[in-house]
């Protein structure tokens, strides 16, 4: 065991579809679309640490399109990146 990114002790990482769920999760206007700020409080509620900086870095990996957002096309390249984090 280690100790991911939430500063908890972890097996692992998610499997991406799981952490596709738990990220669709965190969509608390019901638009299709992650904002950074979505992100963030989600994040944090899964007690990640730095969520605010980690929020900006993956919006900034993910958001192929660049409208700021991540949407269903972009979800993908968001799971891949934050299973780094030990989610």
């Amino acid at each position: 065991m280690r100790k991911g990114w939430c500063g908890r002790w972890a097996e692992g990482p998610l499997p991406q579809n799981q952490m596709k769920g738990v990220f669709k999760g965190f969509d608390t206007n019901g638009d299709g679309k992650l904002s950074r700020k979505e992100i963030k409080v989600g994040l944090k509620s899964l007690g990640v640490r730095f969520a605010g900086i980690r929020a900006w870095r993956a919006v900034r990996h993910a958001d192929a399109n660049g409208d700021g957002q991540i949407g269903d096309e972009e979800i993908d390249e968001l799971a891949k990146y934050a299973s780094k984090w030990g989610i």
